[in-house]
């Protein structure tokens, strides 16, 4: 049996352990949604500039059609 000074230093190093790894965990997961959000970011942007274009070939189009 320990004596009660082992155990609470026991239990405190236990919780400390937990706690850093639940800042570890909170931490991965921060650099998981920042990733997420730059990717969609990003590949909302290339979408956005893609219907840009296919609006601009649109208003051209029915121009040249005109003009047969």
């Amino acid at each position: 049996m320990k004596p009660k000074g082992g155990q609470a230093e026991s239990l405190f190093s236990k919780t400390r352990t937990q706690s850093m790894s639940l800042g570890r965990i909170a931490s991965e997961q921060d650099a998981v949604n920042q990733a997420r959000e730059a990717k969609t970011a990003r590949l909302r942007e290339l979408r956005l500039e893609k219907e840009a274009e296919e609006r601009a070939a649109a208003a051209v189009a029915p121009k040249r059609a005109g003009k047969r």
